[in-house]
């Protein structure tokens, strides 16, 4: 069964173009059928992670980590424009829409394929922001948020979205594991953003 997570989707490509406001800037994205959100919207949770994040000021690299068509990355660059954004996934469609959204909004960020944190040895982020694939179970989102240890500069932060009784209970238990502190950022409609500082 084919899922948003999955490397290589194989269903027929269907798209939708679309304008879209968060904080005052509105960007144009193409959404695409077998990447996460296919919509003529952003999705909620995105939304909420992108209006309540401020950055960290660890340091002005920041990490997209399942960036599905790139509103989170692309909406921080538009908004801290200083920001050295990489946005990321294991899905190859998504990595071509984010870097076709990136071109048609005329910003410059860095888009990689990777799962999770595979193609990133050695680099560190101020700031690692995601939405989570709360459907490929908690193994995944564990490494997800233990790995991201190993990618924080000193008081940098780890930023996640979820709805809170649909999974997101869990995944702030394990920040609070994995980090020794976490925090409620922003709720909304059932949706929390969680924020663990690397101490």
């Amino acid at each position: 069964m084919e899922h948003y997570y999955s490397e290589k989707p194989q269903s027929e490509i269907r798209e939708h173009r679309f304008r879209y406001e968060i904080n005052g800037k509105e960007l144009e994205f193409i959404s695409v059928s077998g990447v996460f959100a296919f919509s003529e919207k952003i999705d909620k949770a995105s939304e909420l992670l992108i209006k309540s994040f401020r950055p960290s000021c660890a340091g002005n690299f920041l990490l997209d980590l399942g960036c599905g068509i790139g509103p989170i990355s692309l909406y921080i660059k538009s908004r801290y424009p200083h920001l050295q954004v990489t946005a990321v996934d294991i899905n190859e469609r998504a990595v071509f829409y984010t870097e076709k959204n990136a071109r048609l909004n005329d910003l410059s960020i860095e888009v990689l394929k990777s799962d999770l944190y595979s193609q990133l040895d050695g680099r560190l982020f101020g700031d690692i922001l995601s939405n989570p694939p709360i459907a490929a179970g908690k193994a995944l989102n564990s490494r997800l948020i233990y790995e991201a240890k190993n990618h924080l500069l000193k008081n940098g932060a780890l930023w996640l979205v979820a709805y809170h009784n649909k999974g997101g209970e869990t995944l702030k238990r394990i920040m609070n594991e994995a980090f020794g502190n976490v925090e409620d950022i922003e709720k909304k409609g059932g949706i929390r953003v969680y924020r663990s500082i690397n101490l």
